[in-house]
């Protein structure tokens, strides 16, 4: 299937921002291993997106919303999450204790994958229904934080004292639950502020598919 010009301008600006920030992120970074970790996800992402894109080419909105993700990871390996600045200013703002960035990374872990998931649920049509859509939609993305949380506590036991940049509990016995909780408003923000548009978009993207299929009868 021939992939539509803007959609593939589109991947191409991502693909370009997200290495450019990637490569200034990697400079000089903090902490090189928390880099690593923090940026491993978009390394992994975006030759995927590349790989898929002609038989699978996601919806506009879905690309920029990976691509503020990537940004939102980038930033968070370049400084770590407790160093960020934004999340000192949004501190002092908020009259917080604590640096708060790692929160806005664990609100976009549900809130992009919620799309993410959608998308393929509804292309696949693997499931009926606008309310049983949103409750796989959330189970799915609190699957995926509950995972990472996993992936974090293995870091843990093999980093040592070395995961405390990675893990960004700064001091907070909660922290696990609320990354969760978080998480969770991503995707309940996600499924209520965009479900029309992604419909929309869905619509037309499928609206292309079937126009580039060959007619079977002839």
């Amino acid at each position: 299937m021939p992939v539509p010009v803007q959609r593939s301008f589109i991947l191409v600006i991502a693909s370009i921002t997200l290495i450019a920030l990637l490569a200034l992120s990697g400079i000089q970074p903090f902490d090189r291993t928390t880099w690593v970790l923090e940026v491993f996800p978009v390394v992994i992402v975006l030759p995927v997106l590349w790989a898929t894109y002609q038989r699978f080419p996601l919806t506009d909105l879905l690309y920029i919303c990976i691509v503020a993700h990537g940004i939102v990871l980038i930033v968070g390996g370049a400084y770590t999450y407790a160093r960020v600045p934004f999340g000192f200013y949004l501190a002092d703002l908020l009259n917080l204790g604590r640096n708060p960035y790692d929160k806005i990374g664990h609100f976009f872990q549900g809130f992009v994958p919620a799309l993410v998931a959608r998308e393929i649920l509804v292309r696949g049509r693997y499931v009926r229904g606008r309310k049983m859509l949103a409750f796989i939609v959330v189970c799915i993305v609190l699957a995926i934080s509950a995972t990472y949380e996993l992936i974090e506590w293995a870091a843990a036991l093999a980093l040592g004292q070395g995961a405390d940049e990675f893990l960004g509990t700064q001091g907070d016995p909660w922290d696990t639950q609320s990354d969760m909780f978080l998480a969770l408003i991503g995707v309940v923000t996600a499924l209520l502020s965009l479900s029309s548009l992604h419909d929309r978009q869905l619509k037309n993207l499928l609206g292309q598919e079937s126009a580039t299929e060959p007619d079977s009868s002839s």
